[in-house]
């Protein structure tokens, strides 16, 4: 059985989702795995907190589940070094994540939905994997940041990939990813909107304007993210299925190291 840790910052319907998908997943005989642990890097009480219903709804699920859950505010941790010196502030919070988790042996860990950047050391000492809502050879960035830059390329493909977590953020080697494409059907229609659009305006004005309900971002956008939670199910069971392990912080399949992430695209497809 593989073990997973699960690092999630709980302040929404996704991080709930994702939780509750890789569950039912193994309680239907999918996924052989367990969850060690949860660690969440707010504990609730903090101020301001817009989003202490949702966590306490995320919260509430992990306990309900029987899952171990730690709780470690990021934000009352030593927040005069965080003001002075961020890099100093990452590794001490660092170190304090790594002493709780140190007590629950895990095999893989997942960010799912952890909205902090993991300091060096605990990047090196763990397998982590991260979900970017990019292809491999795509954007880096927030997912509002690589949508409008696919849409200024004027690309044809748009996806998700599970890479490893590394010291260069959103570098580490894809692991696994899923695309599909953004021209065709109707999103030709969606292009020709905004290419109206731009005979009056530049892009940066558009998404100025209009921001995540531009027609064309949108769309993009809502493939995208329902892809999301099939890619991290698909990933797992690769893990957990023997067919990928990690050495080094690179994939192997079996003995060789793989040459390339895998490409669950029509398994993600076929899951939706």
């Amino acid at each position: 059985m593989l073990r997973l840790g699960w690092f999630s910052t709980g302040r929404g319907s996704g991080s709930l989702n994702l939780l509750k998908t890789v569950m039912e997943e193994r309680a239907r005989g999918g996924l052989d795995v367990d969850l060690s642990f949860v660690f969440c890097n707010w504990d609730n009480t903090e101020e301001p907190n817009p989003r202490r219903e949702q966590r306490e709804v995320f919260f509430k699920t992990v306990e309900e589940y029987g899952i171990p859950l730690i709780k470690e505010s990021w934000k009352k941790f030593e927040p005069d070094l965080r003001e002075t010196d961020e890099t100093a502030w990452r590794d001490a919070y660092g170190r304090l994540l790594r002493e709780r988790v140190g007590a629950y042996g895990f095999d893989l860990g997942v960010l799912a939905g952890y909205m902090l950047w993991m300091d060096d050391e605990t990047c090196e000492t763990y397998d982590l994997l991260n979900l970017h809502p990019a292809l491999p050879d795509g954007p880096k960035g927030t997912w509002q940041e690589v949508i409008w830059k696919l849409i200024g390329e004027r690309a044809d493909r748009q996806g998700a990939m599970m890479h490893v977590c590394t010291e260069e953020r959103d570098r580490g080697a894809a692991v696994a990813y899923c695309g599909f494409p953004i021209r065709g059907g109707d999103y030709d229609g969606l292009w020709e909107q905004l290419d109206r659009k731009l005979e009056d305006s530049t892009l940066a004005e558009i998404a100025a304007a209009e921001g995540i309900d531009e027609p064309l971002f949108k769309r993009i956008r809502e493939d995208g993210a329902a892809r999301e939670l099939p890619l991290v199910v698909a990933t797992i069971r690769l893990f957990a299925e023997g067919r990928m392990r990690m050495e080094g912080k690179r994939p192997f399949e079996g003995g060789r190291e793989l040459d390339g992430p895998y490409d669950l695209s029509a398994e993600v497809d076929r899951m939706l």
